[in-house]
């Protein structure tokens, strides 16, 4: 095998790491791969830390010791994530999306890969820091948005359904009322999909007026769990009434949706920068 070139390297070494996100790689496997020393691949690193702070797509951990290694942490700026969210809100604000009954259709985004990998990197960057354990979403439209925060955090997924399958074994099923709708429905999870007394992080599409929300927390309460944040995409502020649950995180608001006019208002939130992801509005 021919040997490559440090700027070869580099670029190879950086590919393995963004195809393998949150994992502790060790460096005897780059030097094993690219057939150098350890202290060479350990000058390649440094560069590909330096370039990947100048990027703003993410850092690289190093963990010291015969254990240790490298690992690298998927991130967004908040000046890229400002930009995405204010187009996305364009987006979803054409008068297209509205729905009979007041729905806004949302699918099409919901699905596109390009469109939720900044979202779960956003997410991920906003509740890192309380070290969650496993994101928890509610079929089916959440699912690919938790699945790509998961992604962003190096952490598994857990389905809430909405209704019992045979196919999932012995499961904890609780009643809730529909904050929107004020329905009594059911939502249901696997005694083996979830450890007891984990670290959960909420991730959904969409709220109303939060009751699908409670129905997870408590739900989680039946599991022991401990919810450390609810993350949702877009929140209704079309009404004055209070949610069922506090201390979320949305990070658009649908200030307006007229039936007559075809008009919707959807922004970011005001707050979000400027406490999460620093101010970037200059």
């Amino acid at each position: 095998m021919e040997k490559m070139k440090r700027a070869e390297r580099m670029v190879a070494i950086t590919q393995l790491l963004m195809a393998n996100p949150n994992v502790l790689t060790p460096l005897t496997l780059f030097a094993e791969r690219f057939g150098t020393a350890k202290s060479t691949i350990s000058e390649d690193l440094m560069a590909v830390k330096g370039s990947f702070q100048l990027s703003g797509q993410g850092r690289l951990e190093t963990i010291s010791g015969a254990a240790g290694g490298v690992r690298y942490i998927p991130e967004i700026s908040g000046k890229e994530a400002a930009h995405f969210l204010s187009s996305l809100a364009q987006r979803l604000s054409e008068k297209e999306r509205i729905l009979a009954g007041g729905f806004l259709y949302m699918t099409d985004l919901l699905y596109n890969p390009a469109v939720l990998r900044p979202l779960g990197l956003i997410f991920a960057s906003a509740f890192r820091e309380k070290e969650p354990e496993v994101v928890v979403t509610i079929e089916t439209k959440g699912i690919p948005l938790a699945l790509v925060t998961a992604e962003a955090l190096g952490l598994p997924m857990v389905v809430i359904r909405t209704g019992n399958k045979v196919t999932e074994g012995s499961s904890v099923s609780i009643n809730y009322v529909s904050g929107s709708s004020r329905r009594i429905q059911t939502m249901s999870l696997s005694r083996r999909a979830l450890d007891p007394r984990r670290k959960v992080l909420v991730i959904d599409d969409f709220m109303k007026a939060g009751g699908t929300a409670l129905g997870i927390k408590n739900l989680m309460q039946e599991f022991e769990a401990d919810v450390i944040g609810i993350g949702v995409l877009v929140e209704t502020q079309i009404t004055s009434e209070a949610k069922l649950v506090d201390g979320y995180l949305s990070l658009l608001k649908l200030r307006e949706l007229d039936l007559n006019s075809g008009k919707s208002t959807i922004v970011p939130d005001d707050l979000l920068f400027d406490k999460i992801l620093g101010n970037y509005s200059t």
